[in-house]
């Protein structure tokens, strides 16, 4: 072999390694571990609803939610929060309708009329102008006095006990946020059903071994004192203001007993530019949590290497395993490799141009993960170009 040869083996075998590593090796060890970790059982809701002794001593809790034009799912939203089952002398709803051009604000101004909702401290803000989650948030937090605060989005219906289960976890003075289990009511195809059941899989895993890394804007809750505001670009405010925590000391954890059902069906027309956005946010977070990737974190940074890092560098390890295989497939291993690798695109291709060959559920899976990947690498590029730019 010459050297050229030998530089696009090395390039062939390191990007391989990693691809297989990130979504096989690293779930796989996630898994060997948990096998041989004693899991804590989280004991069943001794409150019922009902006053307890132990109500005297429960943190305070703010929870905050970001509307815009959402008067399909207000209604809903504030009927599920009038029914958590939280002492209602240490809980405050407040919601922040972020200069909605519908009638969010008319329909949450008449839900909270409702006698189901007489008991529960609502607060609505009528925001005039369109500023963005991440102004409203860090307005939100300049008047949130409670030792706890919760985030969580319209269109997620929060489990009754969530907030019970999720404060006790505040009882351990190393724990800064905690997270909840996210859950598609309806999912838009079967590739997104495998995805979020393989995320929450993976979330819970990498919080039994070092901590939970991000968080879902359908429902997490963190120690108020700890929050710094948001700079105004930042794309994914709910990966940035956890993982701040965790770089700070905190402990992250994650609860599957803990419940945010997504309601919202995924609009398959807009997927896309969502996954585009979460992508630019993606490479955004890696440059803004580079810390994170330091040993001295120990299991965090090898959690957010194996994780989030891995994710966002696929797509261009997916291009170098590629166009190396070119390079080599004199040798009929790497044709082989080249057919294979071809195969697998040409099945996402035709699922783009052809959408009913998706009703093949093998199709669809790989569909929807090249379709991440794709959207990784383009939402990444933008992202590093207006920044460039800027």
């Amino acid at each position: 072999m010459s050297k050229f040869e030998w530089i696009w083996l090395a390039i062939f075998i390191i990007s391989s390694f990693l691809i297989v590593y990130h979504h096989v090796g690293y779930p796989w060890l996630l898994k060997m571990y948990l096998k041989y970790r004693t899991r804590k059982i989280n004991k069943g809701n001794e409150r019922r609803f009902e006053f307890n002794h132990s109500d005297y001593f429960r943190p305070s809790i703010t929870v905050i939610v970001p509307a815009y034009n959402e008067e399909a799912w207000i209604a809903q939203k504030i009927r599920n929060l009038a029914m958590v089952d939280y002492p209602r002398d240490k809980l405050r709803v407040e919601i922040y309708c972020d200069g909605c051009t519908d009638n969010t604000v008319d329909i949450a101004q008449q839900t909270i009329q409702e006698a189901t909702c007489a008991d529960t401290l609502f607060i609505i803000h009528d925001c005039k102008q369109n500023r963005g989650k991440v102004a409203v948030i860090n307005e939100a937090m300049n008047s949130v006095d409670t030792d706890l605060t919760t985030f969580s989005d319209v269109s997620a219906i929060t489990s009754i006990d969530a907030l019970l289960i999720a404060e006790r976890h505040f009882e351990n003075p190393d724990v800064g946020v905690v997270n909840g289990q996210y859950v598609l009511y309806e999912s838009g195809s079967a590739g997104e059903e495998k995805y979020w059941e393989y995320q929450c899989d993976m979330k819970f895993a990498e919080a039994k071994m070092a901590t939970a890394i991000g968080a879902h804007g359908a429902f997490y809750i963190f120690r108020t004192a700890l929050f710094t505001p948001l700079g105004t670009s930042i794309i994914n405010d709910d990966f940035i203001i956890p993982m701040e925590i965790v770089s700070r000391g905190y402990e992250a954890v994650y609860d599957n007993n803990v419940i945010a059902t997504e309601m919202e069906p995924t609009d398959l027309s807009d997927d896309f530019s969502r996954r585009l956005r979460i992508s630019a946010g993606n490479m955004q977070q890696a440059m803004f949590l580079g810390k994170l990737f330091h040993p001295r974190f120990r299991r965090v940074a090898f959690a957010f290497f194996s994780g989030k890092g891995l994710r966002l560098l696929t797509p261009y390890l997916m291009l170098a395993m590629f166009i190396s295989s070119i390079m080599l497939m004199d040798n009929h291993l790497f044709f082989g490799m080249v057919l294979a690798q071809s195969l697998i695109y040409a099945v996402g291709i035709a699922c783009w141009l052809f959408p009913a060959v998706t009703n093949i559920k093998t199709f669809q899976l790989v569909h929807y993960v090249l379709m991440g990947h794709t959207a990784n690498l383009i939402g990444g590029i933008k992202y590093l170009v207006n920044r460039c730019r800027a």
